[in-house]
């Protein structure tokens, strides 16, 4: 058997026993694990778009965090029935969870079209200005829009229902291991990381990833070589704002409540840094990020205790969200300076080893 064969007899052996690990682990892990792998699956959504855009197109968009949040109100907008929380009456449409959720993202990608003329005319820099813009209209939107928000103290999410099964907190016992929401989530969420991943692994290693990364590497080769420039960013930009939108949805699923504070600069900011730190331009490279920048600051919450120079939040100290923030952005810098392809460069690097055998 040939060491090509054999390399790939166990990647495919690694890959079943990932899955296998990944859907058995509701049934071993309490709540914080299962809501920390949820935040993680739902950054890696969020990563992959935004790693279409600027990893693989080369647009820097800094308003990423919007887009998110249009998705979790949207679909708070579009699933709630319209009560009274905080002295304010809520719009809420009433519709079915899952169809409210289906439009949440579609009506993220067309807000990403209303945005995508500018996108398609500008780059760099001028984009992420640009972006940057949509950052604070969404919070001067998310905070004074009360009837649709809530204002302040943001409003409560409907629970998913799909297939007449409610992802909510009632119990449902499942091979003697209650399922509530966190458990009943992990699977929905799998499924819509695996269809996200999937569909911009082929975008990626189709004709319009090779458009896309001759649009990065060289603008005017590509237009000369025919890539109509201006509509396929126009277009990357609608994709990565309905990853956004999904992402925003599956937020606010795990959340059960939308606060505008969190959909602000620092959101989007850690969003580049995921795709910085897993590997520009790969899907793989946005999740293994999104799971770095989003773990992060939980872990360092939940053993905050044991770590030396990481207090407990409220206690004085550096907080695990400051010291989260300060070991990613280091570690951005490291792998600029050190491995620009990211986390992802080193199993590569591994891969393209020649063996003993070989160098003799």
């Amino acid at each position: 058997m040939s060491d090509l064969v054999r390399s790939d007899l166990v990647r495919r052996a690694l890959w079943a026993a990932g899955a296998v690990v990944l859907l058995a682990l509701p049934f071993y892990l309490d709540r914080f694990w299962l809501q920390a792998g949820l935040f993680a699956i739902a950054a890696a959504i969020g990563a992959i778009g935004l790693n279409l855009l600027t990893g693989a197109t080369g647009q820097l968009s800094m308003g990423h965090a919007f887009f998110l949040a249009v998705g979790a109100y949207g679909y708070c907008a579009l699933a709630g029935d319209g009560t009274k929380a905080g002295g304010h009456e809520l719009v809420g449409l009433g519709l079915p969870s899952w169809l409210a959720a289906v439009l949440a993202v579609a009506l993220t990608g067309a807000v990403g079209g209303l945005f995508s003329p500018i996108a398609g005319r500008l780059r760099g820099a001028y984009l992420g200005i640009a972006t940057l813009a949509l950052i604070f209209i969404g919070q001067h939107v998310l905070f004074n829009a009360t009837s649709l928000t809530g204002g302040f103290n943001g409003r409560s999410v409907e629970p998913l229902s799909l297939f007449g099964l409610t992802f909510d907190d009632t119990e449902t016992v499942v091979a003697a291991v209650p399922f509530q929401s966190a458990e009943k989530l992990w699977y929905v969420a799998l499924a819509a990381l695996l269809a996200c991943a999937l569909f911009a692994r082929g975008v990626l290693r189709g004709r319009p990833g090779r458009a896309m990364n001759a649009i990065r590497d060289h603008t005017i080769a590509a237009g000369v070589m025919g890539v109509p420039v201006a509509r396929y960013r126009a277009a990357v930009f609608v994709l990565s704002s309905m990853y956004a939108g999904l992402a925003g949805v599956l937020l606010a699923l795990v959340f059960q409540r939308t606060v505008p504070d969190y959909f602000g600069m620092v959101l989007s900011l850690e969003y580049l840094a995921m795709i910085v730190i897993g590997g520009l331009g790969s899907v793989a490279g946005a999740v293994v990020g999104a799971a770095f920048v989003s773990l992060l600051p939980q872990l360092l919450t939940r053993y905050s205790d044991a770590l030396p120079l990481v207090s407990a939040p409220g206690t004085g100290g550096v907080s695990p969200g400051e010291a989260s923030r300060y070991l990613y952005g280091a570690a951005v810098v490291l792998v600029v300076l050190f491995l620009p392809g990211g986390l992802l460069r080193i199993t590569a690097l591994t891969r393209l080893t020649p063996s003993k055998k070989e160098q003799a």
